[in-house]
């Protein structure tokens, strides 16, 4: 937990922060008519991440630091939307174990430079996973983002995907990076955008022009953390 953990709190911050979480509840209720949208359980732990993730006082290394543990919350939710079967394996005692087993055929794509901060959390739990990389910009004053760079694994047009970036204000460039997978081949029905933070514009947009994706997210919220890049890298 965070150092102020067992600080106690003012009137003050518990008013914004009871606040700020019924505004959560009210833009999560905006996006509940999207079935293929998957909000993380809320819990105190959770909670505490994002709030010190959305503080303007948190530090760059706490940053960086608690934010690798919500990404990995995340990750390890969005490995249970990849397909998986039954598999039976025998103990070092000599029994046999009924369990699971996922499907091969799997990989990460993430959209350069936010998405890049996910890909530890996804090697932490994957390392043999491969990840493909997208970069996109937009620049000042054009109506969409262009894509500047894209390479994926082999054989994408069979793979599960799991679509990293960590905060979605409008979802425009994630819409854009979908384009792209499309285009080489990927099927809608086998990608997870998988993000920390996201507004109900972002999902309304995303979801309403590709219905088949799967999305998850720890937090729909109004206001999103724009600032995420620039506090997990140090720069723009």
């Amino acid at each position: 937990m965070s150092s102020n953990s067992s600080g106690d709190s003012s009137p003050e911050s518990s008013r914004s922060f009871l606040g700020t979480q019924a505004e959560g509840v009210s833009a999560a209720t905006e996006v509940a008519s999207f079935t293929n949208l998957r909000i993380l359980e809320p819990n105190n732990q959770i909670r505490e991440l994002q709030t010190i993730l959305r503080d303007v006082g948190t530090t760059r290394s706490d940053f960086v630091f608690y934010a690798d543990r919500l990404i990995r919350l995340v990750i390890e939710e969005g490995l249970n939307c990849l397909p998986s079967y039954k598999r039976t394996v025998t103990t070092p005692t000599g029994h046999e174990y009924e369990g699971e087993w996922f499907e091969k055929m799997n990989c990460g794509v993430s959209i350069m430079r936010n998405g890049e901060a996910m890909e530890k959390g996804l090697r932490d739990c994957c390392r043999s996973m491969r990840i493909g990389k997208i970069l996109i910009r937009r620049e000042l004053g054009a109506e969409s983002p262009r894509v500047y760079y894209a390479k994926f694994p082999p054989q994408i047009e069979n793979r599960q995907i799991l679509l990293l970036y960590p905060a979605l204000e409008t979802g425009a460039t994630v819409v854009t990076a979908l384009h792209v997978l499309k285009e080489h081949g990927a099927k809608e029905k086998k990608i997870v955008i998988v993000t920390l933070f996201s507004t109900p514009q972002a999902v309304k947009n995303i979801l309403t022009k590709f219905p088949d994706v799967k999305m998850l997210t720890s937090e729909v919220h109004r206001v999103c953390p724009t600032h995420f890049g620039l506090n997990y890298f140090g720069s723009d």
